[in-house]
This record gives structure tokens, sequence and C-alpha cells, in this order.
């Protein structure tokens, strides 16, 4: 992609590019928001490094694809005056979280359009995240399987946040925990098709059998992790990721375990899949 803001360098032949030279501590012009915005529509997952920004930046950063989300349930610096940032921790005592395949949310009816999530504390090694382009999986597929799951839809259940939920929070998760969503998401900017079940959240096909429903979940969960469909990101401090929930799945790679890692994660509302 040539422009004049901003440089892009992709690492991986399905999906990711690094961007380089634009600050986002400091406003945008409609240029470089234009090419942000188009090369995150290409390339699905987009990292800068390098970038010393505070809480209210990356807000306004994330604020110019949409309004934000607050979730219910995980940890967030809601007592600092920024509940829309979610907080992920972990320690020895604290274990990894993320570290399946999954996209953000997809319990909702509106899941996520996508999120941008900044380094703070890194480990020295470890603690890499990977992305997976579901629309190079489903592109993958033979014309017959993705005519047979065309026309499925499937159940998502965020009902294991319970079981960390507060009572307060518990009734608020109740509102939206579990919904259905079309096997193959149409995305509504590039109209592309891609794959869209998680081992997160979805728990079965709508309409089929047990056994049947486990059969295509396991087929499509070992595919969408091919490593064809995915690129590696190395986190530095001030590092940041921002991917599209709608079209990418992400896991933590959880290999070092007893270093802290911290992120703080601002999540974009969506609309409803078709």
């Amino acid at each position: 992609m040539q422009s004049e803001r901003i440089r892009l360098e992709p690492i991986a032949g399905a999906l990711g590019a690094e961007v380089s030279g634009v600050d986002l501590s400091k406003p945008l012009d409609e240029q470089a928001d234009a090419e942000i915005h188009a090369a995150w529509m290409k390339h699905q997952v987009l990292f800068f490094r390098d970038q010393d920004i505070t809480p209210e930046q990356h807000k306004q950063f994330a604020r110019r694809f949409g309004e934000l989300h607050v979730h219910a349930v995980l940890p967030s610096m809601r007592d600092q005056g920024h509940p829309e940032i979610v907080v992920l921790e972990s320690n020895e005592s604290a274990p990894y979280v993320a570290d399946s395949w999954h996209s953000d949310v997809t319990f909702e009816r509106r899941p996520p359009l996508g999120s941008v999530l900044r380094g703070v504390i890194i480990p020295d090694h470890g603690g890499d995240t990977m992305w997976s382009s579901m629309y190079a999986a489903y592109e993958a597929l033979s014309s017959s399987m993705q005519r047979v799951l065309s026309d499925l839809r499937a159940v998502h259940d965020g009902g294991a946040f319970q079981a960390i939920a507060t009572e307060e929070q518990k009734r608020e998760l109740a509102k939206d925990e579990k919904t259905t969503h079309p096997v193959v998401r149409t995305h509504p900017v590039t109209k592309r098709k891609g794959i869209y079940v998680n081992p997160t959240f979805t728990k079965k096909i709508d309409g089929m059998k047990s056994a049947e429903s486990a059969a295509f979940l396991r087929f499509l969960y070992e595919h969408i992790g091919s490593p064809e469909f995915t690129c590696r990101f190395r986190w530095r401090p001030k590092s940041i990721a921002m991917w599209d929930n709608r079209c990418t799945q992400h896991r933590v790679i959880a290999d070092n375990l007893r270093a802290r890692r911290r992120m703080e994660r601002v999540t974009i509302c969506g609309d409803e899949p078709f």
C-alpha cells in the first residue's frame, strides 16, 4: 500500500502488518486516519511500536473507529475513570487468560468489531500473541464444505464468566450471555466471508445432534489454527496491536508463566453478524 502518512510492513502471508510513521499520542489528520482504516481492512491486524500514550489517548484512538465497549466482568481501570480499559494481567500466581483461539465476546448479539491492545509490562521472553485469519481459513475450504456451512448457525455462550463475576455482574451478564450467529460471517465492510465459530465461546451448531455438532466444530477448530493462516507478534513495552474481531481470532502463547505481564485493552462496539 502506497501512502503519504504511514508506512506498512506485512509480517505474514495471511494477515498482519507493522505500521510506522505515526505517533498515536498526537491527533491524526483525516488522511492518516483513512490510511490506517484502509490498512486495517486489508491486513486485519495492525501493529505499532514505541507508542507512549496515556489511557485517555488509548481510548481516543480506539474511539475513532466506533463507540467503546465496557466488559461486564473482566477487570478494568474503572476506579481510575476508565471503565472501557480492560486489564489483562498475569504472573506466577495468576495464570494467563485468552490462551485458546477466540474472537472477543462473541456471545453478545452485537459482538465487538475490534480491539486495541497495549503492552504495558512485557516479559523478557514469551507471552507472544498469535492471530489467525478467518478469511484465509474459509477460503481454504472446499466449495462443498463452504456450501454446507453457509446456512448453519452456532450457539455462543459467555456463561464461563459467571464463575468470576460478582452478583451484580452476573445479573448484567445474564442480559446478553447467549446467542446464535452464522457459522460463516460476511464482513460488513470488505464483504469477504470468514469462519465465525471459536472454541472459547461457541458451544454447538444449532439444530444438529450433539455428535454431529461436535464433529463439525472439532474439524473447524483444528482448521482455523493452521500455521498458514496465522501471524505471531513479539511484544515489547509500548507496543500496540489492533485487530478486526469480525474476521480474525487470537490467542496468547502461555509459555512463560512466572513472568509478570500486563496488557490494557480497549474494545470497539460492533454490529450483528450476518
